[in-house]
């Protein structure tokens, strides 16, 4: 099995993660389809979507690790060790907890917690974790993690919440290695619709914009 150290830097390599946060599961196959087509290959599902669990285990069965899947929303330690069975090859938390860190180490899956100030952030490198995410990065912006990263250098930091297509340059010129992107990437209207063709444009312009903007760091 891939390494937690492999999936990490295949989510540095690529530069974003694709959120899916959705009303249900029923379209899911077509959505990661579209995001394939466009160049992804680091898809999160969080587990406030119903049925997240079960669509993350089909998914992981038909992609292999063709595609990481992650589960994004653990809480807890219990419920990392559930998403890991289901095949999860990274966990990602809106919050830092210790147990939960400790539990993706000892299957070795990559995790990803979430933090916010300086310490927190700092703090969830210095106990391990694989990349740190800063949420919700809508209060701040590009220049909090330029700030941020001044002094800390070394940590390997993802921004979520709030960073959209056209935002997410800014945010890999500031230092990010990747950003996450939720609704502004896959939405709900665009699924009903049908336009999955939409999303696989949208993704190819955002991996596109990335590279160029790491070109100019």
């Amino acid at each position: 099995m891939i390494t937690r150290q492999q999936v990490a830097a295949r989510i540095e390599a690529k530069g974003l993660i694709a959120i899916l946060r959705l009303q249900d599961s029923q379209t899911t196959v077509p959505i990661v389809e579209a995001l394939r087509a466009g160049g992804v290959d680091c898809i999160e599902f969080t587990m406030t979507t119903p049925g997240a669990l079960r669509a993350l285990e089909q998914v992981t069965q038909r992609y292999g690790e063709e595609i990481l899947f992650g589960a994004g929303t653990v809480l807890d330690a219990e419920t990392a060790r559930i998403v890991i069975m289901a095949g999860a090859r990274f966990v990602v938390s809106p919050t830092l907890s210790f147990p939960m860190i400790e539990m993706c180490h000892r299957y070795g899956i990559a995790v990803v917690p979430g933090t916010f100030t300086p310490t927190e952030i700092l703090t969830a490198w210095e106990a391990g974790s694989d990349l740190v995410k800063v949420f919700p990065m809508s209060m701040v912006g590009p220049a909090y993690l330029r700030a941020v990263l001044a002094p800390l250098p070394q940590v390997r930091i993802i921004p979520t919440g709030g960073v959209t297509p056209e935002t997410a340059p800014d945010y890999i010129r500031a230092g990010a290695v990747a950003v996450g992107l939720t609704s502004a990437l896959v939405d709900d209207a665009t699924v009903r619709a049908g336009r999955f063709d939409v999303i696989t444009q949208r993704t190819a312009k955002l991996l596109a914009d990335i590279q160029a903007a790491r070109a100019k760091q």
